[in-house]
């Protein structure tokens, strides 16, 4: 199934998408898509429930995330054009769970920000509680996939010291959505096509078997010092063609428009602003 939360931000609404894309109020059943509700996802016949009425904006498709967890340098060609050695173990880094929004709202750049910068990702909406639980059973705890879009402003993340979050936690620099897709929509997770066009132009394209790590590697492994939380979610990494790759680098400024995809999970689309 596809679920969705829609309405006006901070007061969005459950929903399922129906069979022909509609969004349909799911709120008769539960009142977020949020906590142990992700445990135990409600299946319903879409075409039994309302269609969705008011502002049907859409939102992050997951409530309450208690932990934005990211994986870093995850795919080899994007490390080898970022100038680093393939990591002998996922690197994690978090994003701020105030930099989430949804996944047409817009980017907002800070004051002083001059490397704007795109990453179009996988993201793991974790389902149930995991801890140390095993590769083999690591897929069991998800509730779901969607897409992310890992914003980064560049100079905070490596040129202004301490660690990667200051660079990825700028408010909007989390799109989430458009759709929670469960597993059994999703097929092999590890053979997804991504995409990312800023203005209408191709800058990423990738696929999720490009992975050093898969996604059951990282759940089994993050779970190994932390428990996993229902809401949780991990963005997995991206492939190449992010900014700082080109030569020379290409950097996002207001008016700029992203559009990213992965197969069977839909579209985002963010046109970029600039705080001030």
């Amino acid at each position: 199934m596809r679920f969705v939360r829609y309405g006006e931000r901070g007061a969005e609404k459950p929903g399922v998408l129906d069979k022909a894309g509609q969004v349909r109020d799911l709120s008769s059943v539960v009142t977020d898509l949020a906590g142990d509700v992700l445990a135990d996802l409600p299946e319903v016949d879409p075409e039994s429930l309302p269609l969705a009425e008011g502002d049907l904006r859409l939102g992050a498709p997951v409530g309450q995330v208690g932990k934005y967890l990211c994986i870093g340098l995850n795919y080899s060609d994007h490390a080898e054009e970022a100038g680093m050695d393939i990591p002998k173990e996922p690197i994690l880094f978090m994003k701020a769970t105030s930099a989430i929004v949804g996944p047409d709202d817009p980017v907002i750049l800070p004051r002083g920000s001059e490397k704007g910068d795109w990453e179009v990702e996988l993201a793991v909406v974790i389902g149930k509680a995991a801890k140390y639980v095993s590769k083999e059973d690591a897929l069991s705890h998800v509730a779901g996939y969607t897409i992310a879009n890992d914003v980064s402003e560049r100079s905070l993340q490596i040129e202004r010291g301490g660690q990667w979050t200051k660079g990825k936690s700028c408010d909007s620099f989390g799109p989430l959505g458009p759709w929670l897709v469960t597993l059994d929509e999703v097929g092999d997770v590890q053979d997804l096509a991504l995409t990312l066009d800023v203005n209408g132009a191709r800058v990423q394209t990738g696929n999720t078997a490009s992975m050093v790590f898969g996604v059951a590697e990282i759940i089994s492994y993050l779970s190994q010092m932390m428990t996993l939380h229902p809401g949780d979610v991990i963005a997995t990494g991206t492939p190449p063609g992010v900014g700082m790759g080109f030569k020379p680098p290409r950097y996002l400024q207001a008016g700029d428009v992203m559009e990213l995809s992965i197969e069977g999970l839909g579209k985002q689309r963010q046109r970029v602003m600039r705080d001030g």
